[in-house]
C-alpha cells in the first residue's frame, strides 16, 4: 500500500491510501481540489471516502469527491454529516473497493460524541483524536470518555501508523516538553519532526511507539500532573492535563 498526505486548508492533511494499481481510499477530505490535484498527479481511482467526525475541515470536500469519482462516502451515525451513504458504528469489519481494503471501526468519542478511527493495513486514521505528541480538544465528550478511546487506541501495535488529521507535531512537542522537559524520547522526536518541517515535509505518519514514548496523553499514569505522578485518578489527571493544554500558547521557531 502507498500511503500519502495531502494538505489542505491551513494544517489538514487529507490523507489517500492506494493500492499497487492505483485504487485509493480518501479520509477525511476537507477540501477537494488538493484531493482532485494528487489523483491526476498520480493517476489514482479513488474508490472510497471515509469520514472520522462531523466537523466541515474533515468533510468540506466528501461531497464533490463523491460526485465526481463515484466513491461511497463512509461516515458514523451522525445526522451532521448528512453527505454519508453508508454509516459504520464500532466494531464492523469494512470490506472496501471489492476487498482491496480492509479496515476496523474503532469508536473514539470524545473530541465529538460520534467520533470514529479506522485501522487498517497497519495504520490508524483517527481524525482529531489522537494527535502526533497531543489529542484532540473535548468539543463534545468528557475526558473520561476522550481517556478510554485514547485507551483503546493504545492497545494497537507498537508498530501502527498513526495517520491524524492535522499537522500539529511541533507546537504539541513545546507543550510536551513543557510538562515532560527530561524525556529524551521527545526530545529526539521533536528534532526529527522539525528537520522534516523544514524541508517542507509532513511531520507525519507517526507510530504509536512513538506515541506512547512521547505523548503526554498517553502518558499520564507516569507524568507529574499536579505534583505528583500519583495525584488523583487517571480521568482526573487526565483532565487537567487537557485544561492545561488548552491553555498552553505554544511559541515554535
Amino acid at each position: 500500500m502507498i500511503l500519502l498526505a495531502v494538505p489542505a486548508l491551513s494544517d489538514n492533511y487529507v490523507w489517500l491510501l492506494a493500492d499497487e494499481v492505483g485504487n485509493a481510499v480518501a479520509v477525511d477530505p476537507g477540501q477537494a481540489a488538493p484531493v482532485h490535484a494528487a489523483l491526476a498527479r498520480t493517476g489514482w481511482r479513488l474508490r472510497a471516502i471515509l469520514l472520522t467526525h462531523h466537523h466541515a475541515d474533515h468533510i468540506g470536500g466528501a461531497a464533490e469527491l463523491a460526485a465526481t469519482s463515484g466513491a461511497a462516502i463512509h461516515a458514523p451515525l451522525d445526522p451532521r454529516i448528512a453527505e454519508a451513504d453508508i454509516r459504520v458504528e464500532a466494531g464492523q469489519q469494512l470490506e472496501l473497493a471489492d476487498g482491496l481494503f480492509r479496515f476496523e471501526v474503532i469508536a473514539t468519542p470524545g473530541h465529538t460524541l460520534s467520533h470514529v478511527a479506522y485501522f487498517g493495513h497497519e495504520m490508524l486514521f483517527c481524525g482529531d483524536t489522537l494527535f502526533s505528541v497531543g489529542c484532540g480538544r473535548l468539543f463534545e465528550g468528557t475526558p473520561q470518555q476522550m481517556l478510554e478511546s485514547l485507551d483503546r487506541l493504545a492497545t494497537l501495535p507498537a508498530s501502527t501508523r498513526i495517520c491524524c488529521g492535522h499537522e500539529y507535531t511541533l507546537a504539541n512537542c513545546a507543550f510536551a516538553r513543557s510538562i515532560d522537559p527530561h524525556n529524551t524520547a521527545l526530545a529526539q522526536y521533536e528534532a526529527r519532526a522539525r528537520a522534516l518541517r523544514a524541508d517542507g515535509l509532513p511531520s507525519l505518519p507517526s507510530t504509536l511507539g512513538d506515541e506512547l514514548a512521547c505523548n503526554p496523553f498517553l502518558r499520564v499514569s507516569v507524568l507529574p500532573i499536579g505534583g505528583a505522578a500519583d495525584a488523583g485518578s487517571r480521568v482526573e489527571r487526565f483532565a487537567q492535563l487537557r485544561r492545561h493544554k488548552d491553555q498552553f500558547k505554544a511559541v515554535v521557531a
